[in-house]
C-alpha cells in the first residue's frame, strides 16, 4: 500500500516572552499540512495541555529567515549573534502581545522538509477549493 506524506511535523523548544517578563523556554510544534499548502502553524505549550495555535504563512516565515517581514498580527525578524542564530516572531492579538524566539537550524530543516513536501510556486496544485467552500459556507453548497 504505498502512502504519501501529507504532512510535517517539527518539534522545537520556543523561548516566550511578554512585555515586562522574562523568556520562558516552551515545547512547541511547527506543523505543515500539504491540504493548506500555503499556512504554517505554530502551537505553542506541551501537547497534554491546550497548545497555543498560529496560523501563518509559509513565506512569511521562510522570507524571515532573510530580513524582517510581515505586518498585522505576526511579524518575524532574524536575530544573528556570534555563534547562533535565532528567528523571533511577534504574535500580537487584542489581548496583548508575545516574543517567540526559536534557533533558525530548526526552522530551516522544517522549511527544508515542507518546500521537499510542496515545493515554492507550487501550492496552489494542492488546494482543494471544493473543500474549501464548503468550509466557508458551512457545508452549504
Amino acid at each position: 500500500m504505498d502512502q504519501r506524506l501529507s504532512t510535517v511535523t517539527y518539534a522545537v523548544t520556543a523561548h516566550v516572552s511578554v512585555p515586562k517578563g522574562m523568556p520562558a523556554p516552551l515545547p512547541a510544534e511547527l506543523h505543515y499540512d500539504m491540504t493548506d499548502p500555503y499556512a504554517v502553524r505554530l502551537s505553542l505549550g506541551a501537547p497534554l495541555t491546550r497548545p497555543v495555535d498560529w496560523v501563518f504563512a509559509r513565506k512569511l516565515m521562510t522570507e524571515g529567515l532573510h530580513r524582517p517581514t510581515g505586518s498585522g498580527d505576526v511579524l518575524v525578524i532574524p536575530r544573528h549573534r556570534c555563534h547562533r542564530s535565532s528567528l523571533r516572531i511577534v504574535l500580537r492579538n487584542t489581548s496583548g502581545s508575545a516574543l517567540v524566539e526559536m534557533a533558525v537550524p530548526e526552522v530551516a530543516m522544517f522549511l527544508r522538509r515542507t518546500f521537499a513536501l510542496v515545493p515554492e510556486g507550487a501550492e496552489n496544485l494542492h488546494l482543494d477549493l471544493d473543500r474549501a467552500i464548503s468550509e466557508l459556507t458551512g457545508g452549504r453548497g
